[in-house]
């Protein structure tokens, strides 16, 4: 048997790491020769060439090292006709995962992109035997203080052979070999096998390779999860394991569709032994790959393949079965012949992705809080966003179930079709109301969530980014957008009090190269009500086409069709009720108004979003939306309660109608760059609102009193009334705002941003047909730092500021002799990721309303501004996956909102229905294996303490109410039951005036759902 010197004749690679650690290298089988000091000694076996390596190269710590981490070759030229030996190698460059935890893979002959296949797709010669890795041995210390440990090695014969004398030839000759290792011309069949060392710390870049893109397909033996970027020779690799997770990081690169959008991709359950794959942004800069294995943990391999970036997995699970039979082996060709496609000879694993994200419970970025593309811990402020999950476990379907979710967020009234909300103690106008993040006065009409993806509130002042509205918060509800595969969802809701719904939600490509995407989401209810005559009906249409222009361009074009129609719920008296009656308590069915009043109202949506990337740092975006609302109503207006018997109430009656016309437009530029080591991301950029509200004269009548405790409907109208409201009003607005993101190393963070705002505002009063208008500016300014000791935990502290033209946005005239209401925040807090699918938020604030209108003492009827409001709270968030297939979403507010200077109001007065404590827990299990695996059940508890009305004359009590689900899930079929304050709890939500109203009672809904 020929022997092979180590040296000269053979190629042996190594990988040192900047700690000077060797790994693994591989070795093949067979004979070596090595000649230590001039002495010749023999390598009859691996178990004699260990110690033989070892020895020699103990001393490595005195070679210099490059001050990277390098790959240590030495190689002679290649005879005309090299020996065939055995060994891995790939027709692209392939680079290997291997840990303490996780034994050498043994290659797969079967595996054509791990090994040379037979019939020579890649070109070289097939495997004739397999590998072994060396046992681990003992470490040695080097005179540099250095650890170094070979486990095995690699030994190919090359042709000529090259004698090494002593160790001091080996440091030379390989040192002289990295040198030129730049001018090696790799041979085709080359073959690298790597053990990954700790990574070195490198600066980071301020190009993003944005990865457009994630597929996945089964292999023989696991899958293949590919990233799919044109520049993937610039992705650099820092992986680790915990437990049977395997975990890579990629800095400086994002998930990012054609059109500009993040997306996250998730696989469940891909093939067997791997229970999830998924691919997600981890913050603005990093795109983290997580492979979860289901007993032990994979083995992945990483490639660098035309298509993109290849990680290739190995299950245990399927790596343990017997090989599958090969065809006979064939002749190798010169002429790599062509691979099968992938469509021909390998089925596409089903995926989980939308045009945002699929993270559960936990979603990590948002663009509410910086108008860009975030990490929620990098934001300083709070933000609580309620994902699509949440929404689906618990069967939300309006606006007002939603944020009963989000701490701090109470309903300060709900008649019915319209729900009206606080949060952190101060009302949410008209103006804090957004859509995608333009500012949609409509939004807190919109009746369904079918076309809605995820419901995020963010905490405190925002005019900084959207101009004018209250310093209690804002709600940004983000639609959902067109996918590029296939999807179809149809589900049917049947439930207590004639409820029924049915919904359905299509997405998918228009042509075959996928440029043109669409989604459309109907949905149609029917429902009644534990309140007496109160009922509806809604009908929503929303369709959306997305259309690549090009490479670097995307329009979305967009439209919605909304049609209500439903009774009011009039709430019941607060004597009777909250307040004791001597006649006895009301019942909570009790309606006081009409079965033949209606609240109809057409909603209609139009709208488009371009966007266009100049290059992977820079990019433009604008987006414009008009909304149009005609609203009718015949209603009975609610009076008081006789003092005198305690049961007769007073009521009127009134028609009316209104048109409301809304156009929103923003431009925004967003750059990134760097100053020195510094990292900038820029938003520049602009808004205009205008706001058009036509209200005609109202047409007013007298109406019958209605006994509380035997009512008696469908009593004429009375005589016709004057009328006493007519409007007519227009708002303009325009704000130009800066903002940098500003990263001065990689755990300090410094978010800066200003905005100027001018308004032009003309109202009409139509009854007594006077005119008046006036203009108003303001600066806004913004700070905020962000501090992360390490990764997991991020320090904050924010200052933030708002405005509100005085009396408010709409139906109040204008007096420009007053200033804007102004609002400042100070926010301090702690984000922490307990782990990659479960975050925290803590937050402390101290928000002051200031130029508050107040009556004027010395003059009746008229109003000063000397008013102040504050409030000061502490609020807890927790969401994401504690365990798997066990989800949590909790929070708790504390919110003290008092009247701090007031001519009318007593100061230390409380605000109005807002709660000093609040809590909310929703979590969800689902059996993730065996003959259950599908089924689950989720738990609801949610508690709203004691609320005053506006004037603090009486306490609305408060409420602890209990919630429920069973669900079942197998493959794309759901079925879900969910009860609603399980224990029939009688609670009120809200007050208004000398009225409450009463919480739903015990409800059960059931729901089916097909996806197809």
């Amino acid at each position: 048997m020929k022997r092979w010197c180590l040296s000269g004749s053979g190629r042996l690679w190594f990988l040192l790491s900047l700690s000077g650690c060797l790994n693994a290298v591989a070795i093949g089988p067979g004979w070596a020769e090595i000649k230590p000091m001039g002495e010749k000694q023999e390598v009859e076996s691996q178990e004699n060439l260990q110690p033989l390596l070892t020895q020699k190269i103990r001393q490595l710590s005195e070679v210099e090292l490059p001050s990277t981490s390098a790959i240590m070759l030495v190689q002679s030229p290649a005879p005309t006709n090299p020996p065939s030996v055995q060994g891995r190698f790939h027709s692209h460059q392939k680079r290997e995962f291997f840990r303490d935890s996780a034994p050498v893979p043994t290659p797969d002959p079967d595996d054509s992109i791990g090994m040379s296949d037979q019939e020579g797709r890649h070109g070289g010669t097939a495997p004739k035997s397999n590998e072994t890795a060396l046992p681990s041995v003992p470490p040695y210390q080097g005179q540099g203080g250095e650890i170094v440990q070979v486990t095995s090695a690699e030994i190919q014969p090359m042709g000529e052979k090259q004698e090494v004398e002593s160790q001091e030839n080996v440091q030379s000759l390989l040192t002289g070999k990295i040198r030129q290792l730049s001018e090696v011309e790799h041979p085709s069949t080359s073959a690298i096998m790597l053990v990954q060392s700790p990574a070195p710390q490198t600066a980071p870049s301020s190009e993003i390779v944005q990865v457009t893109g994630v597929q996945a397909r089964p292999t023989e033996k696991g899958v293949e999860v590919i990233l799919q970027t044109t520049v993937r020779e610039r992705l650099q690799i820092t992986d680790r394991s915990a437990d049977n997770n395997f975990i890579a990081d990629i800095p400086n690169a994002q998930l990012r569709l054609p059109s500009g959008d993040a997306f996250t991709f998730s696989s469940p359950n891909p093939v067997e032994g791997i229970t999830e794959i998924t691919v997600t942004n981890l913050d603005a800069n990093t795109i983290r790959v997580t492979v979860v294995g289901d007993k032990t943990l994979p083995t992945v391999e990483l490639f660098n393949d035309d298509a993109g970036l290849v990680f290739g997995i190995t299950s245990a699970a399927i790596a343990t079965q017997p090989p599958l039979q090969l065809e006979p082996e064939q002749p190798t060709s010169e002429t790599p012949q062509e691979e099968p496609s992938a469509q021909t000879d390998r089925r596409l694993i089903e995926l989980v992705v939308t045009g945002d994200r699929r993270d559960g419970y936990r979603v990590p970025n948002t663009t509410t809080g910086t108008k860009t593309d975030t990490p929620l811990r990098d934001i300083p402020q709070s933000i609580q966003v309620v994902p699509q999950e949440v929404l689906r476990d618990q069967q939300v379907t309006r606006l007002e179930d939603a944020l009963r979710n989000v701490a701090g967020v109470n309903q300060a009234f709900n008649f019915g079709p319209l729900t009206f909300y606080s949060i952190r103690g101060f009302d949410v106008t008209e103006t804090n109301l957004l859509r995608d993040g333009l500012i949609d006065t409509l939004s807190g009409q919109v009746s369904e969530l079918s076309s809605i993806e995820r419901v995020e509130v963010l905490k405190g002042s925002a005019s900084v980014l959207f101009g004018l509205g209250n310093p209690g918060g804002s709600i940004n509800l983000v639609s959902k957008r067109p996918l590029r595969d296939p999807f179809y969802a149809v589900n049917a809701t049947i439930g207590s009090y004639s409820f029924y719904r049915g919904a359905v939600d299509l997405s998918g490509p228009l042509n075959d190269s996928k440029t043109v995407l669409y989604r459309l989401n109907l949905a149609y209810r029917n429902s009644g009500s534990f309140v007496d005559l109160f009922n509806g009906e809604s009908l929503n249409v929303s369709p959306v086409i997305s259309i690549a222009l090009g490479e670097q361009t995307n329009l979305t074009l967009e439209a919605e069709y909304i049609r209500t129609r439903d009774t009011i719920a009039s709430g019941v008296p607060v004597i009777g009720s909250v307040l004791p009656n001597p006649n006895g308590k009301v019942s909570r069915n009790l309606n006081l108004f009409e079965p033949s009043d209606s609240f109809e109202q057409t909603i209609i949506r139009l709208g488009y979003r371009l966007d266009h990337k100049f290059s992977e740092n820079w990019s433009i975006n604008n987006a414009f939306r008009f909304a149009f609302r005609d609203l009718y109503q015949r209603r009975t207006n609610a009076g008081s309660l006789d003092a005198d018997d305690n049961r007769t109430f007073t009521r009127s009656a009134s028609e009316s109608s209104s048109e409301n016309r809304n156009y929103a437009m923003t431009t925004n530029l967003i750059g990134r760059f760097s100053t020195g080591s510094i990292q900038h991301q820029l938003l520049l950029g602009f808004d205009l609102n205008r706001f058009d509200n036509f209200d005609p004269p109202i047409d007013e009548f007298e109406a019958a009193s209605i006994d509380i405790f035997n009512p008696v409907y469908g009593q004429p109208r009375g005589a016709t009334l004057p009328s006493s409201f007519g409007i007519r009003q227009q708002t303009n607005s325009l704000g130009i705002y800066l903002q940098d993101q500003v990263a001065l190393t990689d755990n300090l963070k410094i978010l800066l941003g200003e905005r100027f705002d001018f308004i032009d505002r003309k109202y009409e009063d139509l009854i007594s047909n006077t005119e008046s208008s006036g203009t108003d500016s303001a600066f806004s300014p913004r700070v905020g730092i962000v501090y992360q000791p390490i990764p997991a935990i991020s320090l904050y502290a924010s200052y933030t500021s708002s405005f509100t033209p005085p009396g408010g946005s709409y139906f109040f005239g204008v007096d420009s002799s007053f200033k804007p209401e102004r609002g400042n925040q100070y926010e301090v807090g702690v984000k922490a990721d307990l782990n990659d699918r479960l975050s925290a938020t803590l937050s402390l604030f101290d928000l002051t309303r200031t130029n508050v209108t107040t009556a004027d003492p010395n003059r009746p009827n008229f109003s000063i501004q000397v008013g102040e409001q504050n409030s000061q709270g502490v609020e807890l968030n927790l969401a994401g996956e504690i365990l798997p297939g066990w989800n949590i979403f909790a929070g708790y507010a504390y919110i003290d909102a008092r009247v701090t200077k007031d001519n009318t109001l007593t100061p230390g007065s409380r605000l109005s229905n807002s709660a000093n404590h609040s809590f909310n827990l929703w979590t969800s299990y689902e059996i993730q294996e065996g003959n259950l695996q599908g089924l689950g059940a989720g738990i609801g508890l949610f508690y709203v303490g004691d609320r005053v009305d506006f004037n603090n004359t009486y306490t609305v009590p408060s409420y602890f109410r209990t919630d429920a689900s069973i669900f079942y899930k197998r493959d794309r079929f759901t079925a879900a039951l969910n009860f609603k304050n399980l224990f029939d709890v009688e609670y009120f939500e809200s007050s208004l005036g000398n009225r409450v109203y009463y919480g739903q009672p015990f409800t059960i809904q059931g729901t089916i759902s097909w996806q197809f």
